[in-house]
């Protein structure tokens, strides 16, 4: 299989840096156009065996960091320097592995968006509730994509209405009218 890649050589290079140069998402979205492409190539037999190798090899990789986590336990500072790596934490989140849940890694990322946005909690049906203050400078397409990079897990991000600003009354300077 040695040769150049029909990719090209900007996609050659981000290969030969490995998965952190190139990003968790960017890796998985190359998977997926390698798989439609051999599916194209070889036909849906080959595509088949290729999407169950991958699935074995993501169950492999998932069975290993399932024992990382058991052999580190509940040893914070090593779970910190875990998650503390962005390629890490998404494993762990792919594999359902992450030693913090779902409510703090949402307060965590809302947080990481300034101020303004105030986190409700999760209900039953795994929606995050989520109300945006009047000076809170995200859209709701951001803390959406904060929340789903935080916490795949859940369903969705509903936003409660905005509580009205409070108006201030105060007694006016003598004379004045």
């Amino acid at each position: 299989m040695a040769g150049s890649s029909a990719a090209g050589p900007q996609a050659a290079g981000a290969q030969a840096a490995g998965p952190r140069a190139a990003g968790a998402q960017e890796t998985g979205a190359r998977v997926e156009a390698l798989l439609a492409e051999l599916r194209a190539r070889s036909g849906p037999e080959a595509a088949d065996v290729a999407e169950e190798l991958v699935s074995c090899l993501v169950q492999f990789y998932g069975a290993g960091l399932a024992a990382i986590m058991r052999t580190i336990g509940d040893d914070q500072r090593l779970q910190a320097l875990l998650i503390a790596d962005p390629l890490v934490e998404s494993l762990l989140l792919v594999h359902e592995l992450h030693p913090v849940d779902a409510d703090a890694r949402v307060r965590r990322a809302l947080g990481r968006l300034g101020p303004g946005a105030e986190f409700l909690g999760i209900d039953e049906d795994g929606v995050a509730h989520v109300r945006l203050g009047h000076g809170c400078g995200s859209t709701t397409a951001v803390v959406e994509q904060a929340v789903s990079d935080a916490a795949p897990e859940v369903a969705g991000v509903s936003f409660a209405p905005r509580e009205a600003p409070l108006l201030q009354i105060t007694r006016r300077p003598a004379g004045a009218i």
